[in-house]
């Protein structure tokens, strides 16, 4: 309660003292008044034959790799985790693409022409900072439950199916607002770019652009996808940041003095230093970024979707993938906004007036006015491709997150099990304890005796003959794993009737969402502020063995009460019209950090402190016990010691010996060392280093705007090299690598079979 106080005393003293900007402002309209360049037609022919074509595309040549090359096409887990071996690069630029949102393109602009150069860089930063968290706790991830496909997983093998059901239940609500703050970023923008385009056509679009290619490829046809999403977005960037900045062109308002000197006298928020735009000195911004970290962090906590690019990469390539990306995706909104927004500012400088609405500029249109204003429809199809890239990588990544939990975590526990009434360190195929997690001196006939897939010749023969076959359902041969391919052949059926229906599901939904009249600003912060209740019970999932169910559950209600109290006392007390002016009051900086703060101290407190008063933890034993249950996350026909087979036996771990905790520790024990200090290092530099370095600038003279831009401009373009260049080789180095092993394996088993005929 009293951080809720002091809240509103400092978001009264700003709102008090906050003055009007010296350019006339446009009256307030409840539609845009920008007109399209696009025509239906050219848009939509980009859109389904360009895009849509090179998604089925790509999906077919995906399938026909992991079906071919690695062989392994037809297994439910290579579907939701690619394999488990994706390159580095490859990580990089999808957990890029991911954390890429139409927002960044169009609410960027918004915020710097809000807080100035200030409002830009915090929210590079505070996104930035959301991703540096995550090589840590990936890794933490893959050491505790390396078999685990979902985070519900997790939730299950450790508090049951009561703790469980609630968590689907928080993670399917989740997927459903991050759709919907798609769903109308995506019609927001294409209204603005294309003329008389219906709602119904952009939700027909959505849900092709999403599901095409999810039903052909997986979650590896989205790692394909992620790459070209990435290289499209850095082309185009770079070719508005050359036409802006470096074309000989007679537009005054291209230039950069011009830029620098509307920057610098068109007055902003008292927040800002000396009312300035030109200085980084904001404190609107950087309650904003603080908003934004805790939001995006809470976000990336609950979203099935951000856990899959963890689980899809080695740790090692995981780390390494995750700490690229943060630099690679600092350098896109921070230059695309710095351009765009300082071209706006000049054209509204040299007009005398704002020359958009503040409905406009709130609704993100800064950029598209810009990049039409400076670049025609050449501007037009480069910003709609930006947006619909970012909308294919996440959009398809929703709908494989959706189709995820429904797989594991409903149909499998809940619906159709393949063995009921078994404990999660029970053999699935027998029943029986697993010899790898007995420990309570079970008699040798309750432990399992199943061969494993590797070694068992029927599986081979039978994975042969199911690469040549043509139909869809096989009668297996083996005695021990037959049975179990004929469950995962039906979870296959299954999970192609879920991506279908949650792909149609999207055009009624979408539809609801456009007729209720949801507000955009509303749906991406208001709503999604929810997750931070989250927060700590899902981190303390996976790091601390002492945590109980009753603690995340308790910790997450009392959080979710926090927020919404914080969020109401705060919008009623500081802003002007209270609750009454609800949408956009509840929706404002410091009704979200009230909101999320008071949501993050409480779900941590309740969490904590349930958690000590309940926690049966006695000694260390009973502390590896419950890694135990997470270590036992498996898939008889996929095991994960097989992924790790070369780092178990760098660390004398035999095909018999159980594998605990201290021993995954051990194996990723470079890659942690890579992820502590390449961390702190990420975090010094943007937490610290640049920001100290910006701050302790007034206000920028026109050199220093100058160093600043070229300094982004440059970032961009190694950004670029690296995103371009170095995934498509990686993947095309371990293909061939694949492809010579099968070539080998095959050469040995013809010398053994002519062998055996003499």
């Amino acid at each position: 309660m009293k951080l809720v106080i002091l809240l509103v005393f400092l978001a009264r003293t700003a709102i008090a003292s906050n003055s009007t900007c010296r350019l006339t402002s446009l009256i307030q309209e409840k539609q845009s008044n920008i007109t399209p360049v696009l025509e239906k037609y050219e848009a939509l022919l980009l859109m389904f034959l360009g895009f849509g074509g090179l998604s089925i595309t790509l999906g077919i040549v995906h399938y026909a790799v992991r079906r071919y090359i690695y062989r392994d096409a037809h297994s439910l887990d290579t579907v939701f985790d690619a394999g488990g071996k994706v390159t580095l690069g490859l990580t990089a630029v999808t957990v890029t693409s991911q954390m890429l949102w139409p927002a960044d393109f169009l609410q960027s602009a918004t915020i710097m022409s809000k807080y100035g150069l200030g409002g830009s860089l915090f929210f590079a930063v505070a996104i930035v900072l959301d991703i540096l968290m995550f090589p840590v706790l990936s890794l933490t991830l893959k050491t505790r439950a390396p078999g685990a496909k979902t985070f519900l997983q997790i939730i299950c093998a450790r508090f049951g199916k009561g703790a469980h059901i609630v968590f689907c239940c928080i993670a399917l609500f989740a997927n459903l607002i991050t759709v919907m703050a798609l769903i109308l970023a995506a019609k927001a923008a294409i209204n603005v770019l294309v003329k008389d385009v219906s709602d119904e056509m952009i939700l027909l679009l959505l849900a092709f652009l999403f599901g095409s290619y999810c039903l052909i490829g997986g979650l590896g046809t989205t790692f394909y996808i992620s790459y070209f999403n990435t290289a499209l977005t850095f082309v185009s960037v770079l070719v508005f940041i050359v036409h802006v900045t470096y074309k000989e062109t007679d537009n005054i308002f291209t230039k950069k003095e011009n830029m620098y000197e509307a920057m610098k006298c068109i007055q902003a928020p008292d927040g800002n230093y000396e009312n300035s735009f030109m200085t980084f000195r904001s404190r609107g911004g950087v309650i904003y970024g603080v908003v934004l970290f805790l939001m995006a962090t809470s976000l990336s906590f609950c979203d099935q979707a951000h856990w899959q690019s963890r689980i899809a990469a080695k740790p090692a390539q995981g780390v390494a993938g995750f700490f690229i990306a943060a630099y690679i995706w600092f350098a896109i909104p921070l230059t695309i906004t710095i351009t765009s927004s300082s071209v706006y500012m000049s054209m509204s400088y040299q007009n005398g007036t704002h020359l958009l609405s503040a409905f406009d500029v709130d609704s993100g249109f800064i950029t598209p006015f810009v990049m039409e204003s400076v670049m025609g429809k050449t501007g037009a199809y480069m910003l709609i491709t930006m947006v619909t890239m970012a909308l294919m990588s996440t959009g398809s990544g929703e709908v494989m997150a959706v189709s995820s939990i429904m797989v594991y975590d409903i149909y499998k526990v809940y619906i159709s099990p393949y063995r009921r009434g078994i404990d999660i360190t029970q053999c699935p195929l027998c029943g029986k304890e697993r010899k790898h997690t007995d420990d309570t001196g079970n008699s040798a006939d309750q432990i399992c005796k199943c061969p494993s897939v590797t070694t068992c010749k029927d599986c081979e023969n039978d994975g042969m003959v199911r690469l040549k076959a043509q139909h869809f359902l096989h009668p297996y041969e083996c005695s021990v794993h037959g049975r179990y391919r004929r469950y995962e052949d039906e979870l296959l059926h299954y999970k192609n009737w879920c991506m279908i229906w949650v792909t149609i599901g999207i055009v009624p939904y979408g539809l609801l969402i456009v007729n209720l009249g949801v507000n955009l600003n509303w749906a991406v912060f208001t709503l999604q502020g929810v997750y931070s209740a989250f927060l700590c019970p899902l981190l303390m999932t996976i790091v601390w063995s002492k945590c109980t169910a009753k603690a995340i559950i308790t910790g997450s209600i009392m959080g979710v009460l926090a927020y919404v109290a914080g969020v109401l006392i705060v919008a009623e007390l500081v802003y002007e019209g209270g609750l009454g002016n609800f949408l956009t009051n509840t929706s404002s900086d410091y009704s979200l950090l009230g909101g999320i703060t008071s949501a993050v101290i409480m779900s941590v407190s309740c969490t904590i402190i349930i958690s000590l008063c309940t926690h049966t933890i006695k000694t260390q034993k009973d502390a590896e016990r419950v890694w135990d249950k997470t270590l036992s996350i498996d898939n008889p026909l996929n095991p994960w010691r097989n992924v790790y087979k070369e780092e178990l036996a760098n660390i004398d771990v035999s095909e018999d010996t159980k594998v605990n905790t201290t021993h995954m520790t051990k194996i990723f024990r470079s890659a942690r060392i890579l992820a502590i200090v390449g961390g702190l290092i990420s975090f010094v530099i943007f937490g610290v280093v640049i920001p100290a370095n910006v701050l302790s600038l007034e206000v920028l003279t026109y050199h220093q705007f100058s160093s600043w831009s070229f300094a982004c401009q440059i970032w961009v373009m190694i950004a670029a090299a690296f995103a371009i260049v170095v995934p498509p080789i990686e993947e095309i180095v371990q293909i061939v690598r694949y492809y010579a092993r099968n070539k080998s394996k095959e050469s040995v088993s013809q010398e053994k079979y002519v062998l055996s005929s003499k």
